[in-house]
């Protein structure tokens, strides 16, 4: 397993962000690989999307019901769509080197800080896809999702609801940093052919992902760093 993070390349905020995550990961004393991922920019994703044949698929302003879904997707804060379009395919490119190589991946945004060293087995934890990052101050009822984590008693655990509704994707705290398997990228890169692309916290959620769980044990958190992709 080999932990990779997506860095945008002569982005002042990237690459700050990656030199703590860096310092970080050592610090711990991590014992698998970490690779610098460069990611897609506004440059160059409309030509990935173009030679793998995915479609956006998702509303830049106001809500909109997903009948094929039946979910309701809400648009993120975003100043600069392709951003966001080049974030969504940076993921969906490491899925795709998941899958062809057949081996697990931690994938990791260059905001991510490391707390804990990787200590599990991923076909220890049960599930094909794993959140590892701390949702306190990650995602939207923060609060909320960090209790339901805490409160149970396993160590991995399925990805908690937060809304009684079920209208809305619900997933992981943001794609900071998460454990994905082959048969959990196989699912993701199912979805995006299938639903078109959406912001890749969206559509990793529980009402279309099987097998998406979180760890009680909180390896990662978030640097607090200013989006990249929002502003």
């Amino acid at each position: 397993m080999k932990a990779y993070a997506i860095v945008v390349k002569d982005n002042e905020t990237s690459q700050r962000g990656y030199a703590k995550l860096v310092e970080s990961f050592w610090n711990v004393k991590n014992e698998i690989p970490l690779v610098m991922y460069e990611a897609l920019t506004p440059d160059n994703v409309e030509k990935a999307m173009k030679d793998n044949k995915v479609e956006w698929n998702y509303p830049w302003e106001g809500s909109v019901v997903d009948f094929s879904t039946g979910l309701t997707k809400h648009a993120y804060r975003t100043k600069n769509p392709m951003a966001r379009m080049a974030c969504g395919m940076s993921h969906f490119s490491l899925w795709q080197l998941c899958y062809e190589t057949n081996e697990p991946l931690i994938i990791m945004e260059h905001d991510a800080f490391c707390l804990s060293k990787i200590d599990f087995k991923p076909d220890d934890t049960g599930f094909q896809i794993i959140g590892l990052n701390n949702p306190l101050g990650a995602t939207r009822k923060s609060q909320v999702y960090h209790e339901k984590i805490t409160s149970r008693s396993q160590p991995f655990q399925l990805a908690p609801y937060i809304d009684d509704d079920m209208k809305s994707p619900q997933g992981l705290a943001g794609n900071s940093c998460y454990m994905i398997k082959p048969s959990g990228a196989e699912q993701m890169i199912s979805l995006v052919y299938k639903y078109g692309l959406w912001p890749n916290d969206a559509l990793m959620c529980r009402q279309l992902v099987n097998g998406l769980g979180v760890s009680k044990k909180f390896y990662t958190r978030i640097q607090g760093l200013p989006s990249t992709t929002a502003d």
